[in-house]
């Protein structure tokens, strides 16, 4: 096991009742909020409505930020940070799912400075303060409401990455099931996915901890057994339930504890399939993960099966586990080959150069010469 420090500031508020302290909450920062949130599911479901009840009872004075988009982009954020910058905001409230919280999160530490958001990223800046970040969480997927981690897209230098810092936490997260039951099922399986894909990071980073493998795969096969049960019962609360759990734990920083890291060469696949091709997040993990651990089968044979076994209940060879996670996937109705998405014309070299451009590469599995290519070859 690594020496290990745990760190988890944010505040989870969870449950039916959860929205009940909202408005007192963003009081506790001051009277002035920025509303961030997406293109418009959050209207549509109701959220808006409720949520703008809570706020406009308690007296609070709101300036909204909308069109954040699913594979969110630095102009967002900066365009959302100069409106808070003007406003004097005093908090912001984050309304949706990853892509919105991420945004929110870039948003909170642009706000207090001139230059753009992107120059955390780069290295070319190191925040030192930020807006207070509360967060309401519509979509259970990529954990970020209790994380400090953001990812976005800069379509000018061709980028996707991701920043973090002690001050990108959210200081309380709220999160009510129910917001989550008009989510539809095809985001709903990519949630899913994305939080097991979370756990097997983990799962595969540096640092040998038993109890923590133990916490990975008891997430993972909690979004294994329910998770096909909600895709056929989309409104049942009890199983949203269940699935918004399971993704908060496996991103809050649990599945970390006694390692150095986790691998995130997957996500770093991913995020160029995102990039080139604005395929959803969940999406693109499920057309990366059994490509890559083909891959890395004969390196890393031993962990690939323990996973496998430990998830099935049964001992399985390296290349039986591979099969049996990309046969979950395909239950999920998520894609595991490119060619599922209807790419056109040959996008190989196209692939290729980005992540040669992106760095795509693990903390624990290395790509060496040719991977890229092998890789790319496995998931088309």
């Amino acid at each position: 096991m690594e020496d290990f420090i745990a760190y988890n500031p944010t505040t989870l508020h969870f449950g039916k009742t959860a929205l009940s302290s909202l408005a007192a909450t963003l009081m506790e920062y001051g009277a002035k909020v920025l509303l961030v949130y997406g293109k418009g599911s959050v209207k549509k479901s109701g959220s808006y409505d409720k949520i703008m009840g809570f706020l406009k009872e308690a007296g609070l004075d709101v300036v909204e930020y909308s069109g954040i988009k699913s594979n969110p982009v630095i102009e967002d954020v900066d365009a959302a940070a100069e409106t808070g910058r003007k406003n004097n905001v005093d908090v912001i409230l984050a309304v949706g799912g990853g892509s919105v919280i991420d945004s929110s999160k870039i948003i909170s530490v642009t706000i207090p400075v001139t230059h753009s958001g992107w120059d955390f990223f780069t290295g070319k800046a190191k925040a030192v303060t930020a807006i207070p970040l509360v967060t309401v969480l519509t979509v259970a997927a990529t954990g970020s409401e209790m994380n400090p981690f953001a990812v976005i897209t800069n379509h000018q230098t061709n980028l996707k990455t991701s920043y973090g810092s002690s001050l990108t936490f959210p200081r309380h997260s709220f999160l009510d099931p129910s917001l989550t039951l008009t989510v539809p099922r095809d985001y709903t399986a990519y949630g899913i996915a994305d939080l097991i894909a979370h756990a097997f990071e983990a799962w595969f980073g540096i640092g040998e901890t038993t109890l923590t493998d133990r916490f990975v795969l008891a997430i993972a096969q909690e979004a294994m057994q329910y998770g096909p049960e909600l895709l056929h019962d989309l409104h049942n609360y009890k199983l949203r339930e269940k699935i918004m759990f399971a993704a908060t734990m496996a991103l809050n920083g649990m599945t970390m504890y006694g390692r150095k890291a986790g691998d995130w060469g997957v996500h770093d696949a991913g995020h160029v399939l995102s990039l080139l091709y604005d395929i959803p997040h969940g999406a693109s993990l499920t057309i990366v993960y059994p490509a890559w651990m083909r891959l890395f089968k004969d390196r890393i044979s031993e962990r690939i099966a323990g996973l496998g076994s430990g998830l099935f209940g049964k001992t399985l060879s390296a290349e039986e586990s591979i099969d049996r996670i990309e046969e979950f996937f395909h239950t999920l109705g998520c894609p595991t080959r490119l060619s599922e998405i209807n790419i056109p014309g040959d996008p190989r070299e196209k692939i290729y150069q980005a992540m040669v451009q992106c760095k795509v590469n693990g903390a624990n599995m290395k790509f060496l010469e040719g991977d890229y290519y092998r890789l790319i070859d496995l998931f088309l």
